[in-house]
């Protein structure tokens, strides 16, 4: 547990030396803010610069609920442009201790390769799912302000939901990162399934129910329906179960490799 500690106190000066403490959750709060701000004033924009030239403007959509902002803000923001900003930030996650030799450094001491592992897990997703919730909010805030009110458990069901699919994606880039050795390889093999697995929700029943991007579908339904099937519970059980299979992939990678002494 020492060990732990150490470690994920490690990861968080790494942060705060990367500024990623400040850009990462500014990152979230553009994006937050993008969707019902630009759905607001995008008929004022149309008029102002084309409705005179042949342009139709839907007039319906300043009367859009703000349930269905806010639920295509996580659709069309945070499970696009937002799964590629952490997967950019996380690419070098253990990587990086591999170039500069800090991971050979760190287990010649008496330091277990699980310890290492989900000390980066836990540092990242914990601040990842701070940027992402910090950005949600944001973003909820706007959208009551523009168009209708949301209830406040819709908002908490679907953003524990939504960090549900950001915990795979941060213990998958995870697992990437120490399978490869060039940064430019792990981001385009995150990105590329991360988004290609989050394309195909909604194909299949019972793939969904073994896909953990479904969690990011659920939150939308929590959000729009307020209403969800119990049999989520199984899909939630199967994510939590993928990730820790992610997870053990990594440790076991690394426990095979040279850099583990034992």
């Amino acid at each position: 547990m020492k060990q732990f500690a150490i470690l994920t106190k490690k990861e968080t000066l790494q942060f705060i030396r990367e500024l990623k403490i400040v850009w990462l959750p500014l990152a979230f709060i553009f994006l937050g803010i993008t969707q019902p701000v630009v759905t607001y004033y995008l008929p004022y924009i149309l008029e102002a610069f084309g409705g005179g030239q042949g342009i139709i403007i839907d007039s319906s959509m300043k009367d859009i609920a703000g349930n269905e902002i806010l639920a295509s803000t996580l659709e069309s923001q945070f499970d696009q442009l937002g799964v590629i900003i952490i997967v950019i930030s996380m690419m070098g996650v253990v990587q990086s201790d591999k170039a500069n030799g800090m991971l050979g450094f760190i287990l010649t001491r008496p330091v277990k390769v699980e310890s290492y592992i989900s000390s980066k897990i836990f540092s990242n997703y914990m601040f990842v799912a701070g940027s992402v919730a910090l950005g949600y909010v944001v973003s909820y805030i706007y959208t009551n302000f523009l168009f209708t009110s949301i209830p406040f458990t819709s908002l908490i069901v679907a953003l524990l939901f939504y960090l549900l699919w950001v915990l795979f994606v941060v213990s998958f880039t995870t697992m990437v990162s120490t399978f490869f050795n060039s940064q430019g390889v792990i981001a385009l093999i995150s990105i590329a399934v991360l988004l290609g697995i989050r394309m195909i929700v909604g194909l299949n029943p019972l793939l969904d129910r073994l896909n953990p991007a479904s969690m990011s579908e659920y939150a939308k339904e929590a959000l729009v329906f307020a209403d969800i099937d119990m049999s989520v519970v199984w899909s939630v059980l199967i994510t939590l179960l993928l990730s820790a299979i992610v997870m053990n992939f990594a440790k076991m990678w690394i426990a095979n490799k040279k850099y583990n002494i034992d």
